[in-house]
């Protein structure tokens, strides 16, 4: 019986070690996932804004075919609709609930291309040279945004990068922390085991070996226990609403996941190795401290 106790100990010891582990991947990796998922949804805002470039009333349909193909070319292009004098007259017709060209006698409107950038593009910086560009070309006659909107959106965002920025950084402090004090008060726990092994004659390195594999096995496990939670949270979501597909692609997913288990791992061996190195550079007077 005498015997037992101490492997059930140890054993108890890496239990809490790895359960406590697990919950603070979890939080990290939510912290990644709401990062990316951010991005996601910034990038689908900044692409549903629409730059409109009014054709000329010279443009037939074939060359406006033609121009929006030359322009689908461009790598700041997502997508790029043609609307043709009469859609654009059927439109506003049904928006309005009158036909402008009753009273006006002709069609008012001209052909239009409706154009969604790349995310990266939908900037004030780069919409300066792309409407440039793009009235540079022949049978464009002017092309319009909402200028007020792309700015407020841009700032919007920027805002909320940092802010995110800073709780990731909070979050990331408190994850070192609270591992570095999980990891500290097991190898605290055996530092009697850590000197015996010292004054026996045993190389740093030996000693360490043990802790090392052990924190290893529990960062690794800390890790899947983790992805798995986070895993069956996101089916949860997933099954809730259906939508949110479209803001967790396979990527961020796969992201996520690495980020967690690679922290779990790179934690717990350098924390550690830190720890063990402190017990094994104490005097032995201290260690009753």
């Amino acid at each position: 019986m005498p015997k037992k106790k101490p492997l059930l100990s140890f054993q108890w010891q890496t239990l809490t070690s790895t359960i406590s582990t697990t919950f603070v991947l979890i939080l990290l990796g939510l912290t990644v996932l709401c990062a990316l998922t951010a991005k996601n949804v910034g990038d689908s805002v900044k692409q549903s804004l629409t730059v409109t470039a009014i054709l000329t009333d010279e443009a037939t349909e074939a060359s406006s075919l033609k121009l929006k193909q030359q322009l689908e070319k461009e790598h700041w292009i997502k997508d790029i609709n043609y609307i043709s004098a009469e859609k654009a007259l059927k439109e506003q017709t049904e928006a309005m609930g009158t036909d402008p060209s009753e009273f006006l006698g002709e069609n008012p409107y001209t052909p239009l291309l409706e154009m969604h950038l790349e995310a990266d593009y939908a900037c004030t910086d780069s919409l300066v040279w792309i409407t440039k560009e793009v009235k540079q070309k022949a049978l464009v006659a002017d092309v319009v945004y909402q200028k007020d909107l792309v700015e407020r959106l841009n700032r919007n965002l920027t805002k909320l990068s940092y802010v995110l920025l800073a709780i990731s950084v909070v979050l990331l402090v408190i994850t070192i922390v609270l591992i570095n004090n999980t990891v500290r008060l097991s190898v605290y726990s055996r530092r009697f085991v850590i000197h015996t092994m010292r004054l026996v004659g045993a190389s740093w390195s030996f000693i360490r070996r043990p802790f090392m594999l052990r924190s290893l096995y529990i960062g690794l496990t800390a890790g899947l226990l983790a992805c798995a939670s986070l895993g069956a949270a996101l089916h949860t979501l997933i099954q809730y609403d259906s939508q949110m597909l479209v803001y967790l692609p396979l990527e961020n997913l796969i992201i996520t996941g690495v980020s967690v288990i690679t922290s779990g791992l790179l934690l717990t061996l350098v924390c550690t190795f830190i720890s063990v190195s402190h017990f094994l550079s104490l005097p032995e007077s201290k260690l009753y401290g």
